[in-house]
């Protein structure tokens, strides 16, 4: 039944509610409550901005090991895999008929020596008798040139020697560089032939170990010309090297050489840099990026990303807790990423306190609890490897061509 009396009574009801739920969401002054926010406070730091250059591992020597005598190989004397040092012995070929040639060298040498002492002792009779002037100049000439020849023959008899008692020597095929020594291409019995095409191994050395990386030839004119020395003074100018698996390298390198010569097709320079390898955990051929110095810039922050947004037109932005605790819009200007963080070089300072948490409860202008967002004891070491090392640190390497391919990754306009 729609009774007046019941409908009066219903919005009286409502209404009183209505006026309950209010006055319960207000404060007792009459106020919203301020929306809680998590902040991180900033510091303002010296950076050195880097560039990521793709680059291959080389080994920083190679020697491939051939036979320089022909044979059989009766065995070899190597662990695949394994280290060697300068000298040590890596296959043995036949050397019975090395042995042989030798044998006869010796007595052949011995023949020269047994003629030489008969021709001298001749040439010596030859100049007694002159004297005496029992013979004469012809006999001594003929005697003097006899002993001649045959002491000439005598030499070369004693190289023969010598060159048959380095091929007996060459028999024990010995490694020429202290590395790492891969499979072996061969096997006993096979024949081996003086300089042939294919090697019975290969020994590289892995530590140090060398990176070649490519660089645009306008930036390294701007390092030839001191531009970017002057940009890197006092910074840190280090070579770091990420691998293939993301993670850094835990060795940091120096730039030891720039190739002379630009490539017409894509107009590169190919740098090389050197990184000690002592766990030898970079391999030739592995494929890795490396952090080269670009320039240091002064007086900026390290954002978290997660507090930077963006605006409708693309444009970086982030969102402060002000002295008031009221929230402020800032725009921002990023020269790049360093890990889980932007390198902001305009648009927040050092003391600023980013919103990180709650960015969508919050508007400009609105009050805000702020709570300080609690820092762990350790830090992970991604998070680690992703914080600017101040430049005041100092540098260890001198890089010769540092530079960047890449411009400022974003900025506001």
């Amino acid at each position: 039944m729609n009774h007046p009396f019941l409908r009066s009574f219903g919005f009286a009801v409502a209404l009183s509610v209505a006026v309950a739920g209010s006055a319960l969401a207000q404060a007792p002054g009459g106020e919203q409550p301020p929306t809680p926010v998590t902040v991180v406070t900033l510091q303002a730091r010296d950076v050195t901005l880097t560039a990521t250059l793709p680059g291959r591992v080389v080994a920083s020597a190679v020697a491939e090991i051939r036979p320089q005598v022909d044979g059989i190989i009766v065995e070899r004397l190597f662990e695949e895999g394994g280290h060697v040092s300068v000298g040590d012995p890596m296959y043995r070929i036949d050397a019975d008929s090395y042995e042989a040639q030798v044998a006869a060298a010796k007595a052949h040498v011995a023949q020269a020596r047994a003629q030489l002492e008969a021709s001298t002792k001749e040439a010596e009779r030859a100049k007694e008798l002159i004297g005496r002037g029992v013979t004469t100049e012809q006999r001594l000439e003929t005697a003097s040139a006899a002993r001649d020849t045959d002491r000439a023959a005598l030499q070369v008899a004693l190289a023969e020697l010598q060159a048959a008692e380095i091929n007996l020597e060459r028999t024990t095929i010995k490694a020429p560089l202290a590395g790492v020594v891969g499979r072996s291409l061969t096997t006993q019995g096979a024949l081996a032939i003086a300089g042939q095409a294919t090697p019975l191994a290969v020994i590289r050395k892995l530590d140090p170990v060398l990176v070649d990386v490519t660089q645009s030839a306008a930036e390294l004119l701007e390092w030839r010309r001191g531009q970017t020395r002057e940009r890197l003074a006092g910074a840190d100018t280090a070579v770091t090297l990420t691998l293939a698996d993301g993670t850094v390298f835990p060795h940091k390198g120096e730039m030891t050489a720039a190739e002379p010569h630009v490539d017409e097709l894509t107009g590169v320079v190919t740098l090389r840099m050197q990184f000690a390898n002592p766990e030898e955990l970079l391999l030739p051929g592995m494929y890795v990026q490396v952090e080269m110095p670009q320039r240091a810039v002064q007086n900026v922050v390290l954002a978290p990303q997660q507090g930077v947004s963006r605006d409708r037109r693309g444009r970086p932005i982030a969102y402060v807790v002000n002295a008031d605790d009221v929230v402020e819009q800032r725009q921002l200007t990023i020269a790049q990423a360093r890990g889980a963080y932007w390198i902001v070089t305009k648009g927040l300072g050092d003391g600023d306190r980013l919103i990180v948490e709650g960015l969508q409860k919050i508007a400009p202008q609105m009050k805000v609890a702020p709570e300080e967002q609690a820092r762990p004891e350790a830090k992970p070491a991604e998070d680690q490897s992703a914080e600017a090392t101040p430049a005041s640190d100092g540098a260890a390497a001198d890089p010769t061509a540092a530079g960047s391919t890449t411009p400022d990754s974003t900025t506001g306009d």
